[in-house]
């Protein structure tokens, strides 16, 4: 069904002082030193029509926005710079974070762009009021809300630094918290032309070269060890809307040498690597590229961008793994409940957006559609708003989504702003006044310079065209780069006023078609789409399914699959359109036939799959196959089953989340990887401990190590202070893990709801690695 759009006609034709203002070219200084071969419109310019999912997904968290009260994020804030708090805060990371108010006040300058609404304006104006009220009241142009930060900076400054792995001094990523109000302060300028935002941000930026523009090198590199956000990029971002060339200078000293460098020279050292922490950087690099031309900043951005997406990402087009980067091309032992993290591709999805404007190119485009599709709407909750942090890939697992006032996750913080901004990169535009249409979503562009509205309407995915029609008030000449997907095989049809233009046209490429146009014209294309698989690249038995873009998910229902697992597919090796029928011509829904074992299953897109548990890889064997592996997968399954049941708590370490849920603290301790997974260890007699749930059972904890670990490491094991065990790893099982278990004795647990477990190195010895530790059920 067509979807009206008179209302968009009338908000394009609104007066003039109610033109909706945008992220406007004229609030930069500095201009690019590179030549841009695309340019994205402003974000007011493109509107969405209701009636999709991504329409849907903006309204939702439209609605969450206005709900969220700005006082409750500035509580601290205030009370660090002496000032009374006004609201209490909020729950869950926010009780010990303050990285929300930067992404709040992001994501409320972008709604205002999108929408117009003048509440997300007055809004923002607030929230700016408040940071420079909070400024003066300071007096040195910094502002904070990370508990003990006045300690914290003191330290750093005066050059003392140390880390654990996730802190700085003791303080959870302090630069990771700055860098979010940084971007929030900056977006509030650039989207809503708030110019007390970029005087309160300039200020806050002369704190920060005050105060580390003459820091070593050696130590402000040892400080960029802890997470520290896009610091390099917000920065090069204040350079440009100020045209200060000190903060480029601050910008390029926030660059992480040990990251950087080995991607500008087309090295691959991703593989447990903490993955969100390092893609800001890579965003940094290319902003500064945009503004300097320095061609190794350009290297390092595009050859990162195309490693993540062919070596390190999933069918959805996230990446990550329990955070963490898998090794290259290696995903068969990557499939767990926390794959994807949502932060992640909201990194890359900006990333790609800085390629695309230097080098348009059809495969960012599907890059950009995959993951949009996939992973960014398929993290939302269409029924309440609420957003995933991981978007689990695990078979038989379901989504697990925030809760509006107890969770605040940093994939909760980036989700507000990824909702707001679907209009962004459907359209771009070229220096030489041709368009670039990316995205089929259903929208209206208001292209001013050619003082045209496009307007584009269709049912995808659920059918395999779109139309584009133009209305104009005088005859108008431009070229339309029109994608063609690489999904839509065998090309696709363009037509004009109902007239097939004949054109030869590829997968994976643009078609382009240049004409004078008029008031009515209609280009419809018309695609290739069907049923496609995509093996994960390590392992060719285990497969995606799609249909065109959409990544599709097999129903399991609300209950945790039993003793018989997820189901298999066993196709001996058909084609997957000889498995797998569509059920409903009016949505995307499809089943297997003769193909699923023990059970048929019904598959709908993944980014509708929000309240059950779901396949989306799956293992693929012939009947031999199945016969053959039947028992031993029952009998893991079985295994597998049984441990969880007996597990009381679980902690991975090298994982910040699991770590600080765990309030792991230490002394000479730091985090590694090996084999694709995290670990935690401290060397020279150091020591770590961590808190873990109990019951009065019978409890062991199990620990996991790597059995070609050995020679330096030996250390005690103690719970609430009391040694329950000792090790010294011999290293007797090289290329595997190992587990040992000590048992807890029950009078230490009685009555407690927690322990606290340390493990303490031995004089000069190693305690660890530890991969995970596991207190369960004897």
């Amino acid at each position: 069904m067509r979807i009206s759009i008179v209302l968009f006609f009338v908000l394009f034709l609104m007066p003039a002082d109610k033109v909706l203002l945008a992220q406007q070219p004229g609030r930069y200084v500095v201009k690019s030193q590179v030549s841009m071969k695309a340019i994205s419109f402003p974000l007011g310019d493109v509107k969405l029509l209701p009636g999709t999912p991504f329409y849907v997904a903006m309204q939702k968290n439209a609605e969450y926005l206005l709900s969220l009260d700005a006082d409750r994020f500035l509580h601290r804030w205030r009370t660090n710079a002496g000032l009374k708090a006004k609201a209490p805060l909020y729950g869950g990371w926010e009780q010990t974070s303050s990285h929300m108010l930067g992404h709040y006040l992001s994501a409320l300058a972008l709604e205002y762009a999108a929408s117009g609404n003048k509440k997300f304006l007055d809004k923002t104006n607030y929230v700016v009021d408040q940071l420079e009220e909070i400024q003066q009241a300071r007096g040195t142009g910094y502002i904070g809300g990370i508990p003990g930060e006045d300690t914290l900076w003191s330290q750093v400054i005066s050059g003392r630094i140390h880390s654990s792995g996730f802190d700085l001094n003791g303080a959870w990523v302090p630069w990771y918290m700055l860098h979010k109000v940084w971007d929030g302060l900056i977006d509030a300028y650039l989207y809503t032309g708030n110019i007390k935002a970029k005087k309160v941000v300039a200020l806050l930026s002369d704190w920060a070269v005050n105060e580390f523009s003459g820091m070593p090198d050696t130590l402000f590199q040892k400080m960029l060890e802890t997470e520290f956000g896009g610091m390099n990029e917000s920065l090069a971002e204040v350079y440009a809307i100020t045209g200060n060339k000190k903060y480029l200078q601050l910008a390029e000293k926030f660059n992480h040498k040990k990251i950087l460098e080995p991607l500008a020279n087309n090295i691959d050292q991703l593989g447990g690597l903490h993955a969100n922490t390092q893609i800001p950087k890579i965003l940094g690099a290319a902003r500064q590229y945009e503004l300097t031309g320095n061609k190794q900043d350009y290297n390092g951005a595009e050859f990162f961008f195309n490693a993540v997406v062919a070596d390190h990402s999933y069918a959805n087009g996230g990446n990550s793994n329990y955070e963490s980067f898998n090794r290259a091309g290696k995903f068969k032992n990557a499939l767990s409940a926390n794959t994807s993290e949502t932060c992640n591709t909201y990194n890359m999805l900006k990333l790609d957006k800085h390629l695309f404007t230097w080098e348009p190119s059809v495969a960012l485009a599907d890059y950009y559609e995959r993951a949009i599709y996939n992973h960014i709407l398929a993290s939302q909750n269409p029924e309440n708003g609420m957003m995933c942090y991981y978007v689990s890939l695990q078979s038989g697992t379901q989504k697990v989504f925030s809760t509006p006032y107890e969770s605040f996750w940093c994939c909760v913080g980036t989700g507000i702003e990824n909702h707001s901004k679907y209009a962004e990169d459907i359209y771009f535009k070229t220096p030489s006044g041709g368009l670039f249409v990316n995205l089929f979503i259903p929208s209206v562009l208001n292209w001013q310079e050619k003082k045209v509205v496009i307007t584009q309407e269709n049912n995808f995915p659920g059918e395999a065209f779109t139309k584009l029609k133009i209305s104009t008030g005088k005859v108008v000449e431009f070229s339309l780069q029109l994608r063609c997907p690489s999904w839509s095989t065998n090309g696709m049809q363009v037509l004009v006023n109902g007239v097939d233009q004949k054109l030869v046209t590829k997968a994976g490429s643009y078609a382009t078609l240049s004409r004078k146009w008029k008031n009515g014209d209609e280009i419809e294309l018309r695609f290739d789409m069907h049923l496609r698989t995509e093996a994960m690249q390590d392992d060719p038995s285990k497969i995606a399914v799609f249909y065109g873009p959409v990544l599709m998910a097999g129903l399991l229902g609300t209950e945790k699959p039993g003793v018989q697992g997820v189901p298999v597919l066993v196709t001996n090796n058909k084609p997957v359109n000889k498995w797998l029928q569509r059920t409903d011509a009016d949505s995307l829904r499809f089943t297997t036939v003769g193909a699923a074992m023990p059970n048929e299953v019904s598959l709908k897109p993944f980014y509708s799959v929000n309240d059950q548990r779901y396949i989306v890889y799956w293992d693929q064997c012939t009947q031999q196959q199945w016969k053959d592996r039947k028992a031993a997968y029952e009998a893991e399954i079985l295994r597998l089953s049984d441990l969880e049941k007996r597990t009381v708590d679980l902690v991975r370490f090298g994982e910040q989340q699991s770590e600080k849920d765990h309030d792991l603290v230490g002394e000479n301790t730091g985090v590694g990887s090996h084999m694709d997974r995290k670990f935690r260890d401290a060397p020279n007699g150091g020591w770590f401990s961590f808190k873990v749930k109990v019951t009065d059972a019978d409890l062991q904890l199990i620990n996991t190590y790597n059995g070609g670990d050995g020679g330096n490491r030996a250390f005690e094991i103690f719970a609430d202070g009391i040694k329950i065990g000792e090790e010294d790893l011999k290293g007797n099982s090289p290329g595997k893990y190992i587990e040992k278990s000590y048992d807890i004795p029950k009078d230490l647990t009685n009555g407690k709801e927690s322990v606290t477990i340390k493990f303490q190195g031995l004089p000069h010895k190693i305690a660890g690695a530890f991969f995970e530790s596991r207190i369960i059920k004897r």
